[in-house]
Formats: C-alpha cells, structure tokens, sequence
C-alpha cells in the first residue's frame, strides 16, 4: 500500500476525465466534483502521452448501423489501447470527443451538428453518449463538423500527442457552405490526421471526395457496409468473464457528490452492452479490467492508487453508507480490502480474454470482425507508428 498522505492529490489520478495534457488549456472542473477530486493547479505534472479521438458521426435516417457499430465496438478500441506503449516506455492515457451531424433534430443555425462529449476518459460517460444517439433525416456538412471539432476541443500543440479525427457518413464530402479542404488543411496544420470512412461503395466514396478529404492529411480512406450483421465467435470464457465483471462491481466504493449516479452509470452502460449482444458485454468487462477504466473522482479504490490521498479528509458525509462510523484505520483497512479483491478479479479477467483472442484467432473467418472495428484498428496502428507507439 502507498502511504496515505495529503488531500488534493487525487485529481492527479482523475483529471485526464475532464482535461488534456498539461501544457494545454485545462478545462475547469464541476462544482458536482468532490472537493477530493479537485487539482491545485501547482501539483500538476507535465503529461505528454495522451491519445486524442474525435468521433463524427452522420445520424441521419440511414446510419442506424453505423451508431449501432460505433456503440458495439467502442471496447475494441479501448482495449487495443490497454496494450499500447509510447517511446519512452510509458503507457499513453485516452479520449474521446464524440460530435453526430445531419440530424434534422439539430440546431440548423449551427449546421445540424453538436458536440454530444468533449474529450473524456470516462469510459462509462463514453458509452453513455453513444447509446444516446438516434437517427433522423437531415443536411450532413463535413467540412463543417470537421471545422467545428477542430474550433470546439482541446486539441493542443504537444508534438508527442496522437491527435485523430474519424469521420463516417454517406453523402458526398463537399455539402456545405464551408470547404472540406479548408478545415482538413486546418486539421494538419494542427497535427490532427482526418481518417473518413465513407458508408457505402468504395468507388462512390472516392468520386463524392471522402478519399481526399483524407489523403489531404496523411489519413486513411475506408468504405465500410455500416449495415452489416457482424458474426461473433462465442467462446467458452464468456459466461466466465460475465460473472467476474458482476463481482467486479462489487469492489467499487462510492463516494462524494457523484458517488450514486457513477454507480449507476456503470450498472447502466453494463445493461447497455449486454442488451446489444453478450460478446459487447464482455469486450466492455474486459476495458473494465484494464488500466484505462479509472473512476477515481468517485471510487475510493482507485483514489487510493494516488500517493497524496488521505481518507482522513473526506468528509463523513461523503462516505458510503457501510462506511459511516468507522474509524479512519478501518475504512483504510476497507478500501485495501476491495483494491486486493479487484486487483485478483482483474487479472483472472484479462487472463481469461488471452485464452478467449486465441480461441477466435483459431476459429474465426477472415475478414469476419466488425467493419467499423477494422477501420479504425488499421487507421490507428498505422498512425500510432508514426508516433513511436508500440503494441504488447
């Protein structure tokens, strides 16, 4: 156990959920936030590896399969992640921005798009906004979304940051007043690589100039069927990996303001997943398994991990029930407790997802993984080399 020292230092452990690297612009944090959550701007420390996603995504009438993909394989994404490494050794943290556009629901004055997330490391709040897409007919302006992702976020000027837009939809890449070539050529200037990934034949996406709106940057060009059923391999580790990730649950300790509706988050986004399929299910406990699934700002345990927190200065208020009255030698004992429970948990899980990757390696057809999945897995292996990442 590390020692337990002072109060504010655990926003060291949580800030990448509500802000970038730190020679960037921070964002300000929640008066929801717990006054342990909160960061003294002299105890940051410079953070130069943090992978930046921006999703745009077309929620016009026909994309219904492509929201559908996005929320299935958001775990795939996160768990290629888990395994990544920069240059200097160190394991790079992720966010994701999530914009939709052409919707008829949208502001029309703002070009049907909006921002539905800023860059976020919570990965619960992540699935929470996808599943909160749904479709309607409308004007799909990529030049324009592209524009506003690049006005709107965070991106920064850290060289060492890999910073990627992906944008999806169906209609040709020049609607709207705004020229696509304006803001990708805006986007590489900033260091943002633009991968699009038209829905539908890919010489149809080359003529309507998806294809360019990509090689301007550097980006990859990829026609997908956003339609297609996908076929998962079960495997005899899924039922397994399911009732790991209830006990799993079992080891988080709310706390604070947001303590309730963050447990209720995750119980949420775990029926989301499995209303889907049982293999998004256990893809999602496997991300929960990982390093990337942090929630300090309301869970003890990992507050914990970081060496300035003091469980001595949270309020009694702010304890979970289970633990009002307790002395500060026993909650300590309490929340070591459920960290060595879920530490055993964790790495049965990811134990388990080894022997369930070569169960489908060996059983899988070619080219039978999610189309969504494919493109952005390529796109992001390629474009992470150029950064010096490395997989294991």
């Amino acid at each position: 156990m590390k020692n337990i020292k002072q109060l504010l230092g655990i926003g060291l452990m949580s800030f990448t959920i509500t802000a970038v690297s730190a020679c960037e612009t921070k964002s300000k944090n929640s008066n929801t936030e717990p006054l342990m959550a909160q960061v003294l701007a002299s105890d940051e420390k410079p953070d130069n590896n943090t992978v930046k996603i921006a999703l745009l995504l077309d929620t016009s009438n026909s994309m219904d399969g492509l929201i559908n993909q996005a929320k299935a394989q958001l775990w795939d994404i996160v768990n290629k992640f888990t395994h990544a490494k920069c240059s200097n050794e160190a394991r790079p943290k992720l966010q994701i921005a999530l914009y939709q556009y052409g919707n008829d629901n949208l502001s029309s004055r703002e070009g049907y798009i909006q921002q539905v997330l800023n860059f976020s490391s919570d990965l619960d709040e992540i699935s929470e906004k996808l599943f909160s897409l749904t479709t309607n007919g409308g004007e799909e302006y990529c030049g324009t979304v592209i524009n506003t992702s690049l006005r709107q976020l965070e991106w920064g000027k850290n060289p060492d940051n890999l910073k990627m837009i992906f944008i999806a939809g169906n209609e040709p890449f020049t609607q709207g007043k705004l020229n696509y070539k304006d803001a990708v050529t805006d986007a590489k200037e900033k260091d943002i690589v633009v991968n699009t990934i038209f829905c539908g034949n890919y010489d149809q996406g080359v003529n309507s100039e998806w294809k360019k709106g990509a090689t301007l940057t550097g980006g990859e060009y990829i026609a997908i069927d956003h339609n297609r059923q996908v076929v998962h391999i079960d495997t005899p580790y899924d039922d397994v990996i399911i009732r790991l990730n209830s006990k799993l649950n079992k080891t988080y300790i709310s706390y604070g303001a947001l303590g309730q509706s963050k447990m209720r988050l995750q119980s949420e986004q775990d029926a989301n997943a499995e209303a889907m399929e049982e293999v998004v299910m256990v893809k999602r406990a496997v991300s929960k398994s990982s390093r990337l699934y942090s929630n300090s700002s309301w869970d003890l345990v990992d507050a914990s991990d970081d060496e300035k927190f003091d469980v001595s200065k949270i309020k009694k208020a702010e304890l979970p029930r289970e633990l009002q009255g307790k002395t500060t030698t026993e909650i300590t004992a309490y929340i070591e407790g459920k960290k060595s429970e879920r530490t055993e948990i964790q790495n049965e899980i990811q134990k388990l997802n080894s022997k369930r990757d070569a169960y489908i390696a060996t059983n899988q057809k070619e080219d039978a993984t999610g189309q969504l999945e494919n493109a952005m897995l390529k796109a992001i292996e390629k474009q992470a080399a150029k950064k010096a990442y490395k997989w294991e």
